[in-house]
């Protein structure tokens, strides 16, 4: 059976088989459920928190436009496509489950398309624009008007969307490997300008407390977006260069599935992170100060 090495809220899509047995995601793996389990769990609470989460950062930054800074144009963009994700999740569980219908699953794979491609394009986009500022502020400053990163942006989208469209065709021969060589690059990417940056920040004085606090501010959004990397992207770029070494059933059932729910589940961490630092919500600001206060976080 052909297979194709693909992003799905539970598992794998496979080719039907010349046997003409009806599609199914389910296909050699109907003994190995550990991974659907996974799977479903993951997605539900990726769209009950996923939802508000992301509405909220798209109000905030569009109330707050007059204050924007210049990475809030990738943050809007990626929460966008992150609403659009995890509002097809319902669709995907059901198709999953009920339908079965192959058309569907076209759609499906032109979601996961843009999930798989604008989530690591968009953060890495984030992070040039924090590397540049922090060291390189003098060509930040030429560089600074935001119909550069407008560009940039519709740049990005255009590759998201193309990638998506060609996954939703398939039969495209290794296309399987342009997700792995994206996020390879992208991680590596990433994890270094996020390290330079906080390299540069500490530097910057004595101690964290004595940091500019525009510094220390840039400081706790950059070592945010590092933890967003380390939780959701290590696992894919830990294990799939290994493809090789597991039983193709393996790599399938559970390999596949637990490393992509990693990325899909950035749907949610992306925006609660960006929420958690925000100071301009009357409620949030009380819970962390009741947080603070009774020593469950670190007190500003």
């Amino acid at each position: 059976m052909a297979m194709i090495y693909t992003n799905s809220t539970l598992f794998n899509y496979s080719i039907p088989n010349i046997t003409g047995r009806p599609w199914s995601a389910f296909v050699g793996c109907e003994e190995m459920v550990a991974g659907v389990l996974f799977g479903l769990t993951v997605q539900i609470l990726n769209c009950l928190m996923g939802i508000p989460a992301n509405m909220m950062v798209l109000w905030l930054l569009v109330r707050n436009k007059g204050e924007s800074s210049t990475s809030d144009i990738f943050i809007f963009n990626l929460a966008l496509l992150d609403v659009f994700f995890v509002i097809m999740v319902p669709l995907d569980v059901v198709n999953v489950f009920f339908l079965n219908n192959k058309q569907v699953w076209g759609v499906q794979m032109f979601v996961y398309g843009v999930k798989d491609m604008g989530g690591p394009l968009f953060l890495s986009c984030i992070c040039l624009d924090r590397y540049i500022a922090v060291i390189h502020p003098i060509t930040f400053t030429r560089f600074k008007d935001h119909k550069y990163r407008a560009a940039l942006s519709v740049v990005v989208l255009v590759i998201t969307f193309a990638y998506a469209i060609a996954k939703a065709i398939g039969g495209i021969s290794h296309f399987e490997k342009i997700f792995t060589v994206i996020v390879l690059t992208t991680f590596t990417f990433m994890v270094f300008c996020n390290i330079s940056i906080l390299w540069a920040l500490k530097r910057s004085g004595p101690g964290k407390d004595e940091m500019h606090p525009m510094k220390k501010k840039a400081f706790k959004m950059v070592l945010s977006i590092l933890a967003i990397l380390v939780f959701n992207f290590l696992p894919p770029v830990a294990l799939f260069p290994f493809q090789d070494y597991y039983s193709a059933a393996v790599f399938r059932c559970y390999i596949q599935p637990f490393a992509f729910n990693f990325v899909n589940i950035s749907s949610c961490t992306q925006p609660l992170l960006y929420l958690s630092r925000v100071e301009k919500i009357p409620w949030l600001t009380n819970l962390k100060k009741k947080m603070c206060s009774t020593g469950k976080t670190p007190c500003p």
